[in-house]
């Protein structure tokens, strides 16, 4: 049968604040690192080009898409031959949008608005209502943004829809409060990503932020989790990137879909009577 492998990276970043071009050249250097290691595919956290506290200066940051930024990122996809999926903050008129935009080295491939909007978001950026699952040299690739995560339904929509990778372009934050109390720490995060990887049976690519903003702490932990929930790459703390081999068809992966038979094994006519 068809083996179908692909080297891709998580590229864990501490954002500029408001300086789109010095997150623009940090993102060109982690993508150089990344296409060093064997990369064809890089994912960046969310709003990885203006920072994540940006709704006083919404209004200058946000950019139409494509525009001026993806068109940046398509040079830098060019320049280094690979893919790109980067959060951005995109404007439609006067409404405004927390996205991830997939860029080819032939320019921007695709949009994806958030669906969930977490918090204080609401009252910055419009909520997105559709899944986006582009076709891509890596198979079939969801884009999924930080809060999307802790969704398993909507995750399981992306699979059911085609997905053979999920990515999530993240920015996990915590406090004091949040850390001591209630232990929300970057080990949390990597789980969730190795859980919705497990009981989906596909590859989970989160790109987290690291760094300090706003007096929240991001958590870091970028990683990629095999369909078996195992992690093949991490990235604890600082910036840098995780590069993983995945594979999205072959015999081994049917196997083990052989064994982990989660998908089949669902009780949807039960869910129904339940209203769930």
């Amino acid at each position: 049968m068809l083996v179908m492998e692909s080297r891709i990276a998580v590229a864990q970043m501490d954002c500029v604040v408001g300086d789109v071009d010095a997150n623009l050249a940090k993102i060109s250097d982690l993508v150089a690192e990344a296409k060093r290691q064997g990369a064809g595919l890089v994912i960046f956290p969310e709003l990885a080009t203006t920072g994540y506290f940006i709704a006083d200066s919404i209004a200058e940051l946000a950019e139409p898409v494509p525009g001026r930024t993806t068109d940046a990122l398509a040079a830098i996809a060019a320049r280094h031959d690979v893919w790109l999926v980067v959060g951005m903050a995109e404007a439609v008129g006067d409404r405004y949008y927390n996205v991830s935009v997939l860029v080819s080295p032939n320019g921007l491939e695709g949009t994806y608005r958030k669906v969930h909007l977490f918090d204080t978001e609401k009252a910055t950026f419009a909520v997105g209502d559709e899944q986006a699952v582009f076709s891509t040299p890596f198979g079939k690739v969801a884009l999924t943004i930080c809060y999307d995560l802790l969704f398993p339904e909507y995750i399981r929509s992306l699979v059911l829809a085609g997905a053979d990778l999920i990515v999530n372009s993240t920015n996990w934050i915590t406090n004091e409060y949040q850390r001591d109390v209630w232990g929300w720490v970057g080990e949390r995060t990597a789980a969730l990503a190795a859980t919705r990887a497990l009981e989906n049976t596909v590859h989970v690519a989160m790109a987290a932020r690291t760094g300090h903003e706003s007096g929240f702490d991001s958590l870091g932990h970028s990683c990629i989790a095999a369909p078996s929930g195992k992690l093949l790459a991490l990235i604890e703390d600082g910036e840098g990137v995780a590069v993983a081999t995945v594979t999205t068809a072959s015999k081994d992966l049917d196997r083990w879909r052989s064994i982990a038979t989660y998908l089949k094994d669902r009780r949807t006519d039960l869910y129904r009577r339940w209203g769930v």
